[in-house]
């Protein structure tokens, strides 16, 4: 989104509200590749599991807690957006556990 400092507040409006949804479609159109989301969650349940066979119950409720409510955002977010149906929970699960993509 480019920012010209002469053009009209109008037209500026219309070209961002042009920009912003083509977007919103790219981002329903576009595959999502769920498999770094596979490996962000296996690593999440590990860490549950070893959290609970170590008897750190109090520690096992935050940490799935705190996922719990990232991947709720992460949904929340992704139903605002637009998005519905099964590509709507891709886009939240590869949003809340993604993140092992960069491991």
């Amino acid at each position: 989104m480019n920012f010209d400092e002469n053009e009209p507040q109008a037209v500026r409006d219309q070209r961002f509200t042009a920009e912003r949804a083509r977007l919103r479609a790219f981002r329903r159109s576009e595959p999502v590749d769920v498999q770094p989301a596979h490996f962000g969650a296996g690593i999440v349940a590990v860490v549950l599991v070893l959290l609970g066979w170590f008897g750190k119950f109090a520690a096992l409720g935050v940490v799935g807690g705190i996922f719990l409510l990232w991947f709720a955002v992460a949904l929340v977010w992704v139903h605002a957006d637009g998005d519905r149906g099964g590509h709507a929970l891709r886009r939240a699960y590869r949003g809340a556990f993604g993140w092992a993509d960069t491991l």
